[in-house]
């Protein structure tokens, strides 16, 4: 059980939720993450839980969002085209080496045949990454960066697909954090597929 003061505001209460789901998802499979488990680990009560939250989705689709938040925080702090696109790539390898338990979650909620959350706002939040990364590879283009025939879309879809990979590279062999190693490598590949000739 997590030591946390007696009295939190609703917000920081709904955000130490959240920390305890990424928490517990790195330590064990999150589909059997009940809020049970959630409350236990904050050291309140289920009713204490769902006085902010009205379901278990409702804390899985906050989680799903505050992830989002800080991942295109860090992205977005990134100024130069071809240095935010290494930017944005190392911020996401940092995110998940921070939070192992988050591509373990969103995996795993994934591969569920219901129509879970996650699965709901997973096209959404690729799309949101999709195109903010879509904006970065355009900066590029107009700079001479990158090749002027490089289809932003595509270049997006490669980019994102880099980094799922060795996430699930990792995951299959059981060490999320493996992928620090291999993430240098497979971004000079990446630069070198999109960067205008020089």
């Amino acid at each position: 059980m997590i030591s946390r003061p007696a009295y939190l505001s609703a917000e920081e209460r709904c955000e130490v939720t959240v920390e305890t789901v990424i928490d517990l998802a790195a330590e064990q499979n999150p589909a059997d993450i009940t809020t049970g488990a959630i409350a236990k680990r904050m050291g309140v009560t289920q009713g204490a839980l769902f006085r902010h939250f009205p379901s278990k989705d409702a804390i899985l689709q906050a989680v799903m969002e505050r992830l989002s938040e800080r991942l295109l925080a860090r992205i977005n702090k990134a100024t130069s085209s071809l240095g935010a696109l290494e930017a944005a790539f190392t911020a996401h390898i940092e995110f998940i080496s921070e939070h192992p338990g988050v591509p373990r979650m969103l995996f795993g909620e994934l591969q569920r045949a219901e129509q879970t959350v996650a699965r709901r706002m997973a096209p959404t939040l690729i799309q949101r990454y999709g195109e903010r990364l879509g904006r970065l590879i355009a900066e590029g283009k107009e700079r001479g960066e990158l090749a002027p025939t490089l289809e932003e879309t595509v270049a997006a879809t490669l980019f994102i697909g880099t980094i799922q990979g060795l996430v699930m590279q990792s995951l299959i062999v059981g060490n999320v954090k493996r992928f620090r190693a291999s993430a240098p490598g497979a971004f000079a590949l990446y630069r070198r597929a999109v960067e205008a000739a020089r």
